[in-house]
């Protein structure tokens, strides 16, 4: 492994020695290495490039790795992973890809997640998104994550993006039988030319089901950040959406929340708000001796936080 592959890991997992327990390690469109345990088997796809984790009911306390990697520019890499938790798990997924690109040609990552909650399955799934290089060449990373939820089930997830991505589409979908829950929170930066799409489209069609779904994001630079949510309520159930985000220099931001309620004890929020740096926040932190450049980065870290 060389030292690239090992420092996007370590960005990637917040790991700074090997993988323990279960595992899979992706690297440039293959599989590094791998390891099963006694409660969380992974195997390979046989029909296309990916994975299936399956995890044995009533499994708790336990985590799995699944880091992908790009080392390189002309690489176009599509995986896809299925995920099948047994009843009454409480498991955590860390997940996320790093791509690094020294070269002209474009460096992609395309992850297709699938998450299948058995009734009362709990899962923590861990996500982050890098780009590191000085290369001409786009570092590009697409994730799509399809999520069905049993009843009673509870998925967070809790993803961030904070810069080097030139461009990303992170589209998310999920589906929730009677009082599951979804609980989203997305922390996005872009800068320079960088350009970033979210998309999430989420369907409750189980009694008392539920989902919560927070952005926050920042856009700095000249980048262009867009940022779709759809809420669909098809039973009694609940649902929230918040967007926020802040625009610093020339950048752009649009924010389209949509909520759809088919049935009459649906009960569904949204809100959105988008602006600047308020100039007192910049002038108090100033008065404590900061310099401009040091407040907004202060305030920015809090924002994200």
């Amino acid at each position: 492994m060389n030292e690239i592959t090992k420092q996007l890991l370590g960005a990637i997992t917040d790991r700074e020695e090997g993988f323990t327990g279960a595992y899979n390690i992706r690297v440039d469109g293959g599989c590094a290495d791998r390891q099963s345990t006694e409660h969380i088997l992974i195997t390979s796809m046989t029909d296309k490039p990916g994975m299936e984790v399956r995890v044995v009911p009533g499994t708790k306390g336990e985590t799995v790795y699944i880091p992908a990697c790009v080392t390189h520019g002309n690489v176009d890499d599509l995986v896809y992973n299925d995920f099948y938790i047994g009843e009454d798990c409480d498991v955590t997924v860390v997940a996320g890809c790093g791509v690094h690109n020294e070269e002209e040609s474009a460096a992609r990552h395309n992850g297709i997640h699938r998450f299948f909650l058995a009734k009362g399955a709990k899962v923590l799934y861990l996500e982050k998104h890098i780009g590191t290089g000085v290369g001409a060449g786009q570092r590009v990373i697409d994730p799509v994550t399809e999520v069905d939820l049993a009843e009673e089930a509870v998925l967070t997830m809790d993803t961030t993006q904070l810069g080097g991505v030139d461009r990303t589409r992170r589209v998310t979908t999920g589906k929730l039988a009677a009082r599951a829950r979804l609980i989203i929170r997305e922390r996005l930066m872009t800068d320079g030319e960088e350009w970033a799409k979210t998309d999430f489209d989420v369907e409750l069609n189980g009694e008392d089901s539920g989902v919560d779904l927070v952005s926050r994001s920042v856009a700095k630079g000249n980048s262009h950040q867009e940022y779709r949510s759809r809420i669909c309520g098809n039973a009694p159930c609940t649902g929230h959406s918040e967007c926020d985000a802040i625009i610093v220099g020339n950048a752009t931001v649009s924010a389209a929340p949509e909520l759809e309620a088919n049935h009459g004890d649906a009960e569904l929020i949204h809100e959105a708000a988008i602006g600047k740096i308020a100039g007192e926040q910049i002038l108090k932190l100033r008065t404590l001796g900061l310099t401009e450049e040091e407040a907004e980065a202060k305030i920015i870290a809090g924002f994200l936080k």
